[in-house]
C-alpha cells in the first residue's frame, strides 16, 4: 500500500539515526568548498544549459525543467530540479514509475540528456540552497523509499547525510531494479557515510570525471552503428508503447514482490 511522503517529513536524527562523526573542518570545507565549486560549475553551463533548453522546447511539448520531491537529510523532503527528458506529464495516468530500458516515455533529446547525465546539471541548484551535495547517497523519491523500507528496514540510515549528484554507489552500481539491487547501493551508501573524508571525496569526484566521459562515449559508439544493429535483427519487436509501467519490486531471498511506483532520477 502506497505510503505517503509526508510520512517522511521531517524525521530527524531520532529516526534516521545519527551520522558518524565527521571532523568539523572537513564538514566546513566540503560544504564552502562544494557551494563554491557548484557557483563555478552552473555559471559555466549557463551557456550550455541555454543550448540545451532550445533543443527540449523544440524537439517535445512542455516545458525545458521540472521538479520532482525528494528525501533530503533527516527525510526533509524537497524539490529537486532536473531538465525534463520524459514526454509531458507522462505520469498522469500511472503514476510515479521507475524508467526502464528503452522507455517510451523518453524523449528523442531526452536519452543522450539521461545516459550523460546532463539532465542533472540543474541539481547545481539544490546544492547552492544546501539541500544536496556534490558527493553523497543518491536521492530517492518518497513514494518508492517508504516501499522499501519494508524490505530493507536499514533504507533511511542513509538519510543522515545530504544526498549528493555523484557517490560511490552511483558510479559503482547500475540503477535500481530489485531489492537486492537497493540492498548493494545501501551498503556503498553506508560505507560512505563511515568513511567519508577528504580523501574518500576526491577519489569520488576524480572518479566521476573518466565515468562521465566514457558515458559520453559509449553513447557516441551506439549512435555510429545504431542503424546496422537495427537492420542485422529487423524482425526484433521494439518496446511496448505504454505509459503505465509498473515497478516491481523482487525481493529474492523472501520470495516476495510488492508494486509501487517511482520514475527515475
Amino acid at each position: 500500500m502506497p505510503v505517503s511522503p509526508r510520512r517522511y517529513m521531517n524525521l530527524g536524527e531520532t529516526s534516521a539515526g545519527t551520522a558518524p562523526s565527521a571532523h568539523p573542518s572537513y564538514l566546513v570545507c566540503k560544504f564552502a568548498g562544494e557551494w563554491f565549486l557548484s557557483l563555478i560549475l552552473l555559471f559555466c553551463a549557463i551557456p550550455f544549459l541555454f543550448c540545451i533548453a532550445i533543443l527540449v522546447k523544440f524537439t517535445s511539448i512542455g516545458p525545458v525543467f521540472y521538479c520532482q520531491l525528494r528525501l533530503g537529510k533527516n527525510g526533509k523532503i524537497y524539490k529537486v530540479y532536473k531538465i525534463r527528458t520524459m514526454l509531458h506529464e507522462c505520469e498522469g495516468a500511472a503514476g510515479a514509475v521507475w524508467a526502464v530500458q528503452d522507455d517510451p516515455r523518453v524523449t528523442a533529446i531526452g536519452r543522450f540528456l539521461r545516459e550523460t547525465h546532463i539532465d542533472e546539471i540543474p541539481q547545481l541548484w539544490n546544492v547552492l540552497r544546501g539541500e544536496m551535495s556534490l558527493i553523497g547517497p543518491r536521492p530517492e523519491r518518497p513514494e518508492i523509499a517508504s516501499q522499501l523500507e519494508q524490505y530493507v528496514p536499514s533504507y533511511r540510515q542513509r538519510l543522515v547525510v545530504r544526498p549528493g549528484m555523484t557517490g560511490l554507489a552511483q558510479l559503482r552500481l547500475p540503477a535500481d531494479s530489485d531489492v537486492n539491487g537497493v540492498r548493494r547501493k545501501l551498503s556503498h551508501d553506508l560505507y560512505y557515510i563511515h568513511h567519508r573524508g577528504f580523501l574518500l571525496d576526491l577519489q569520488v569526484a576524480v572518479s566521476t570525471v573518466p565515468y562521465l566521459l566514457a558515458r559520453v562515449a559509449k553513447l557516441f559508439s551506439e549512435l555510429l552503428i545504431r542503424n546496422h544493429s537495427l537492420r542485422a535483427e529487423p524482425h526484433r519487436k521494439p518496446a511496448m508503447k505504454t505509459h503505465k509501467l509498473e515497478l516491481r519490486i523482487m525481493d529474492v531471498d523472501a520470495g516476495r514482490a510488492v508494486t509501487d511506483g517511482a520514475q527515475a532520477a
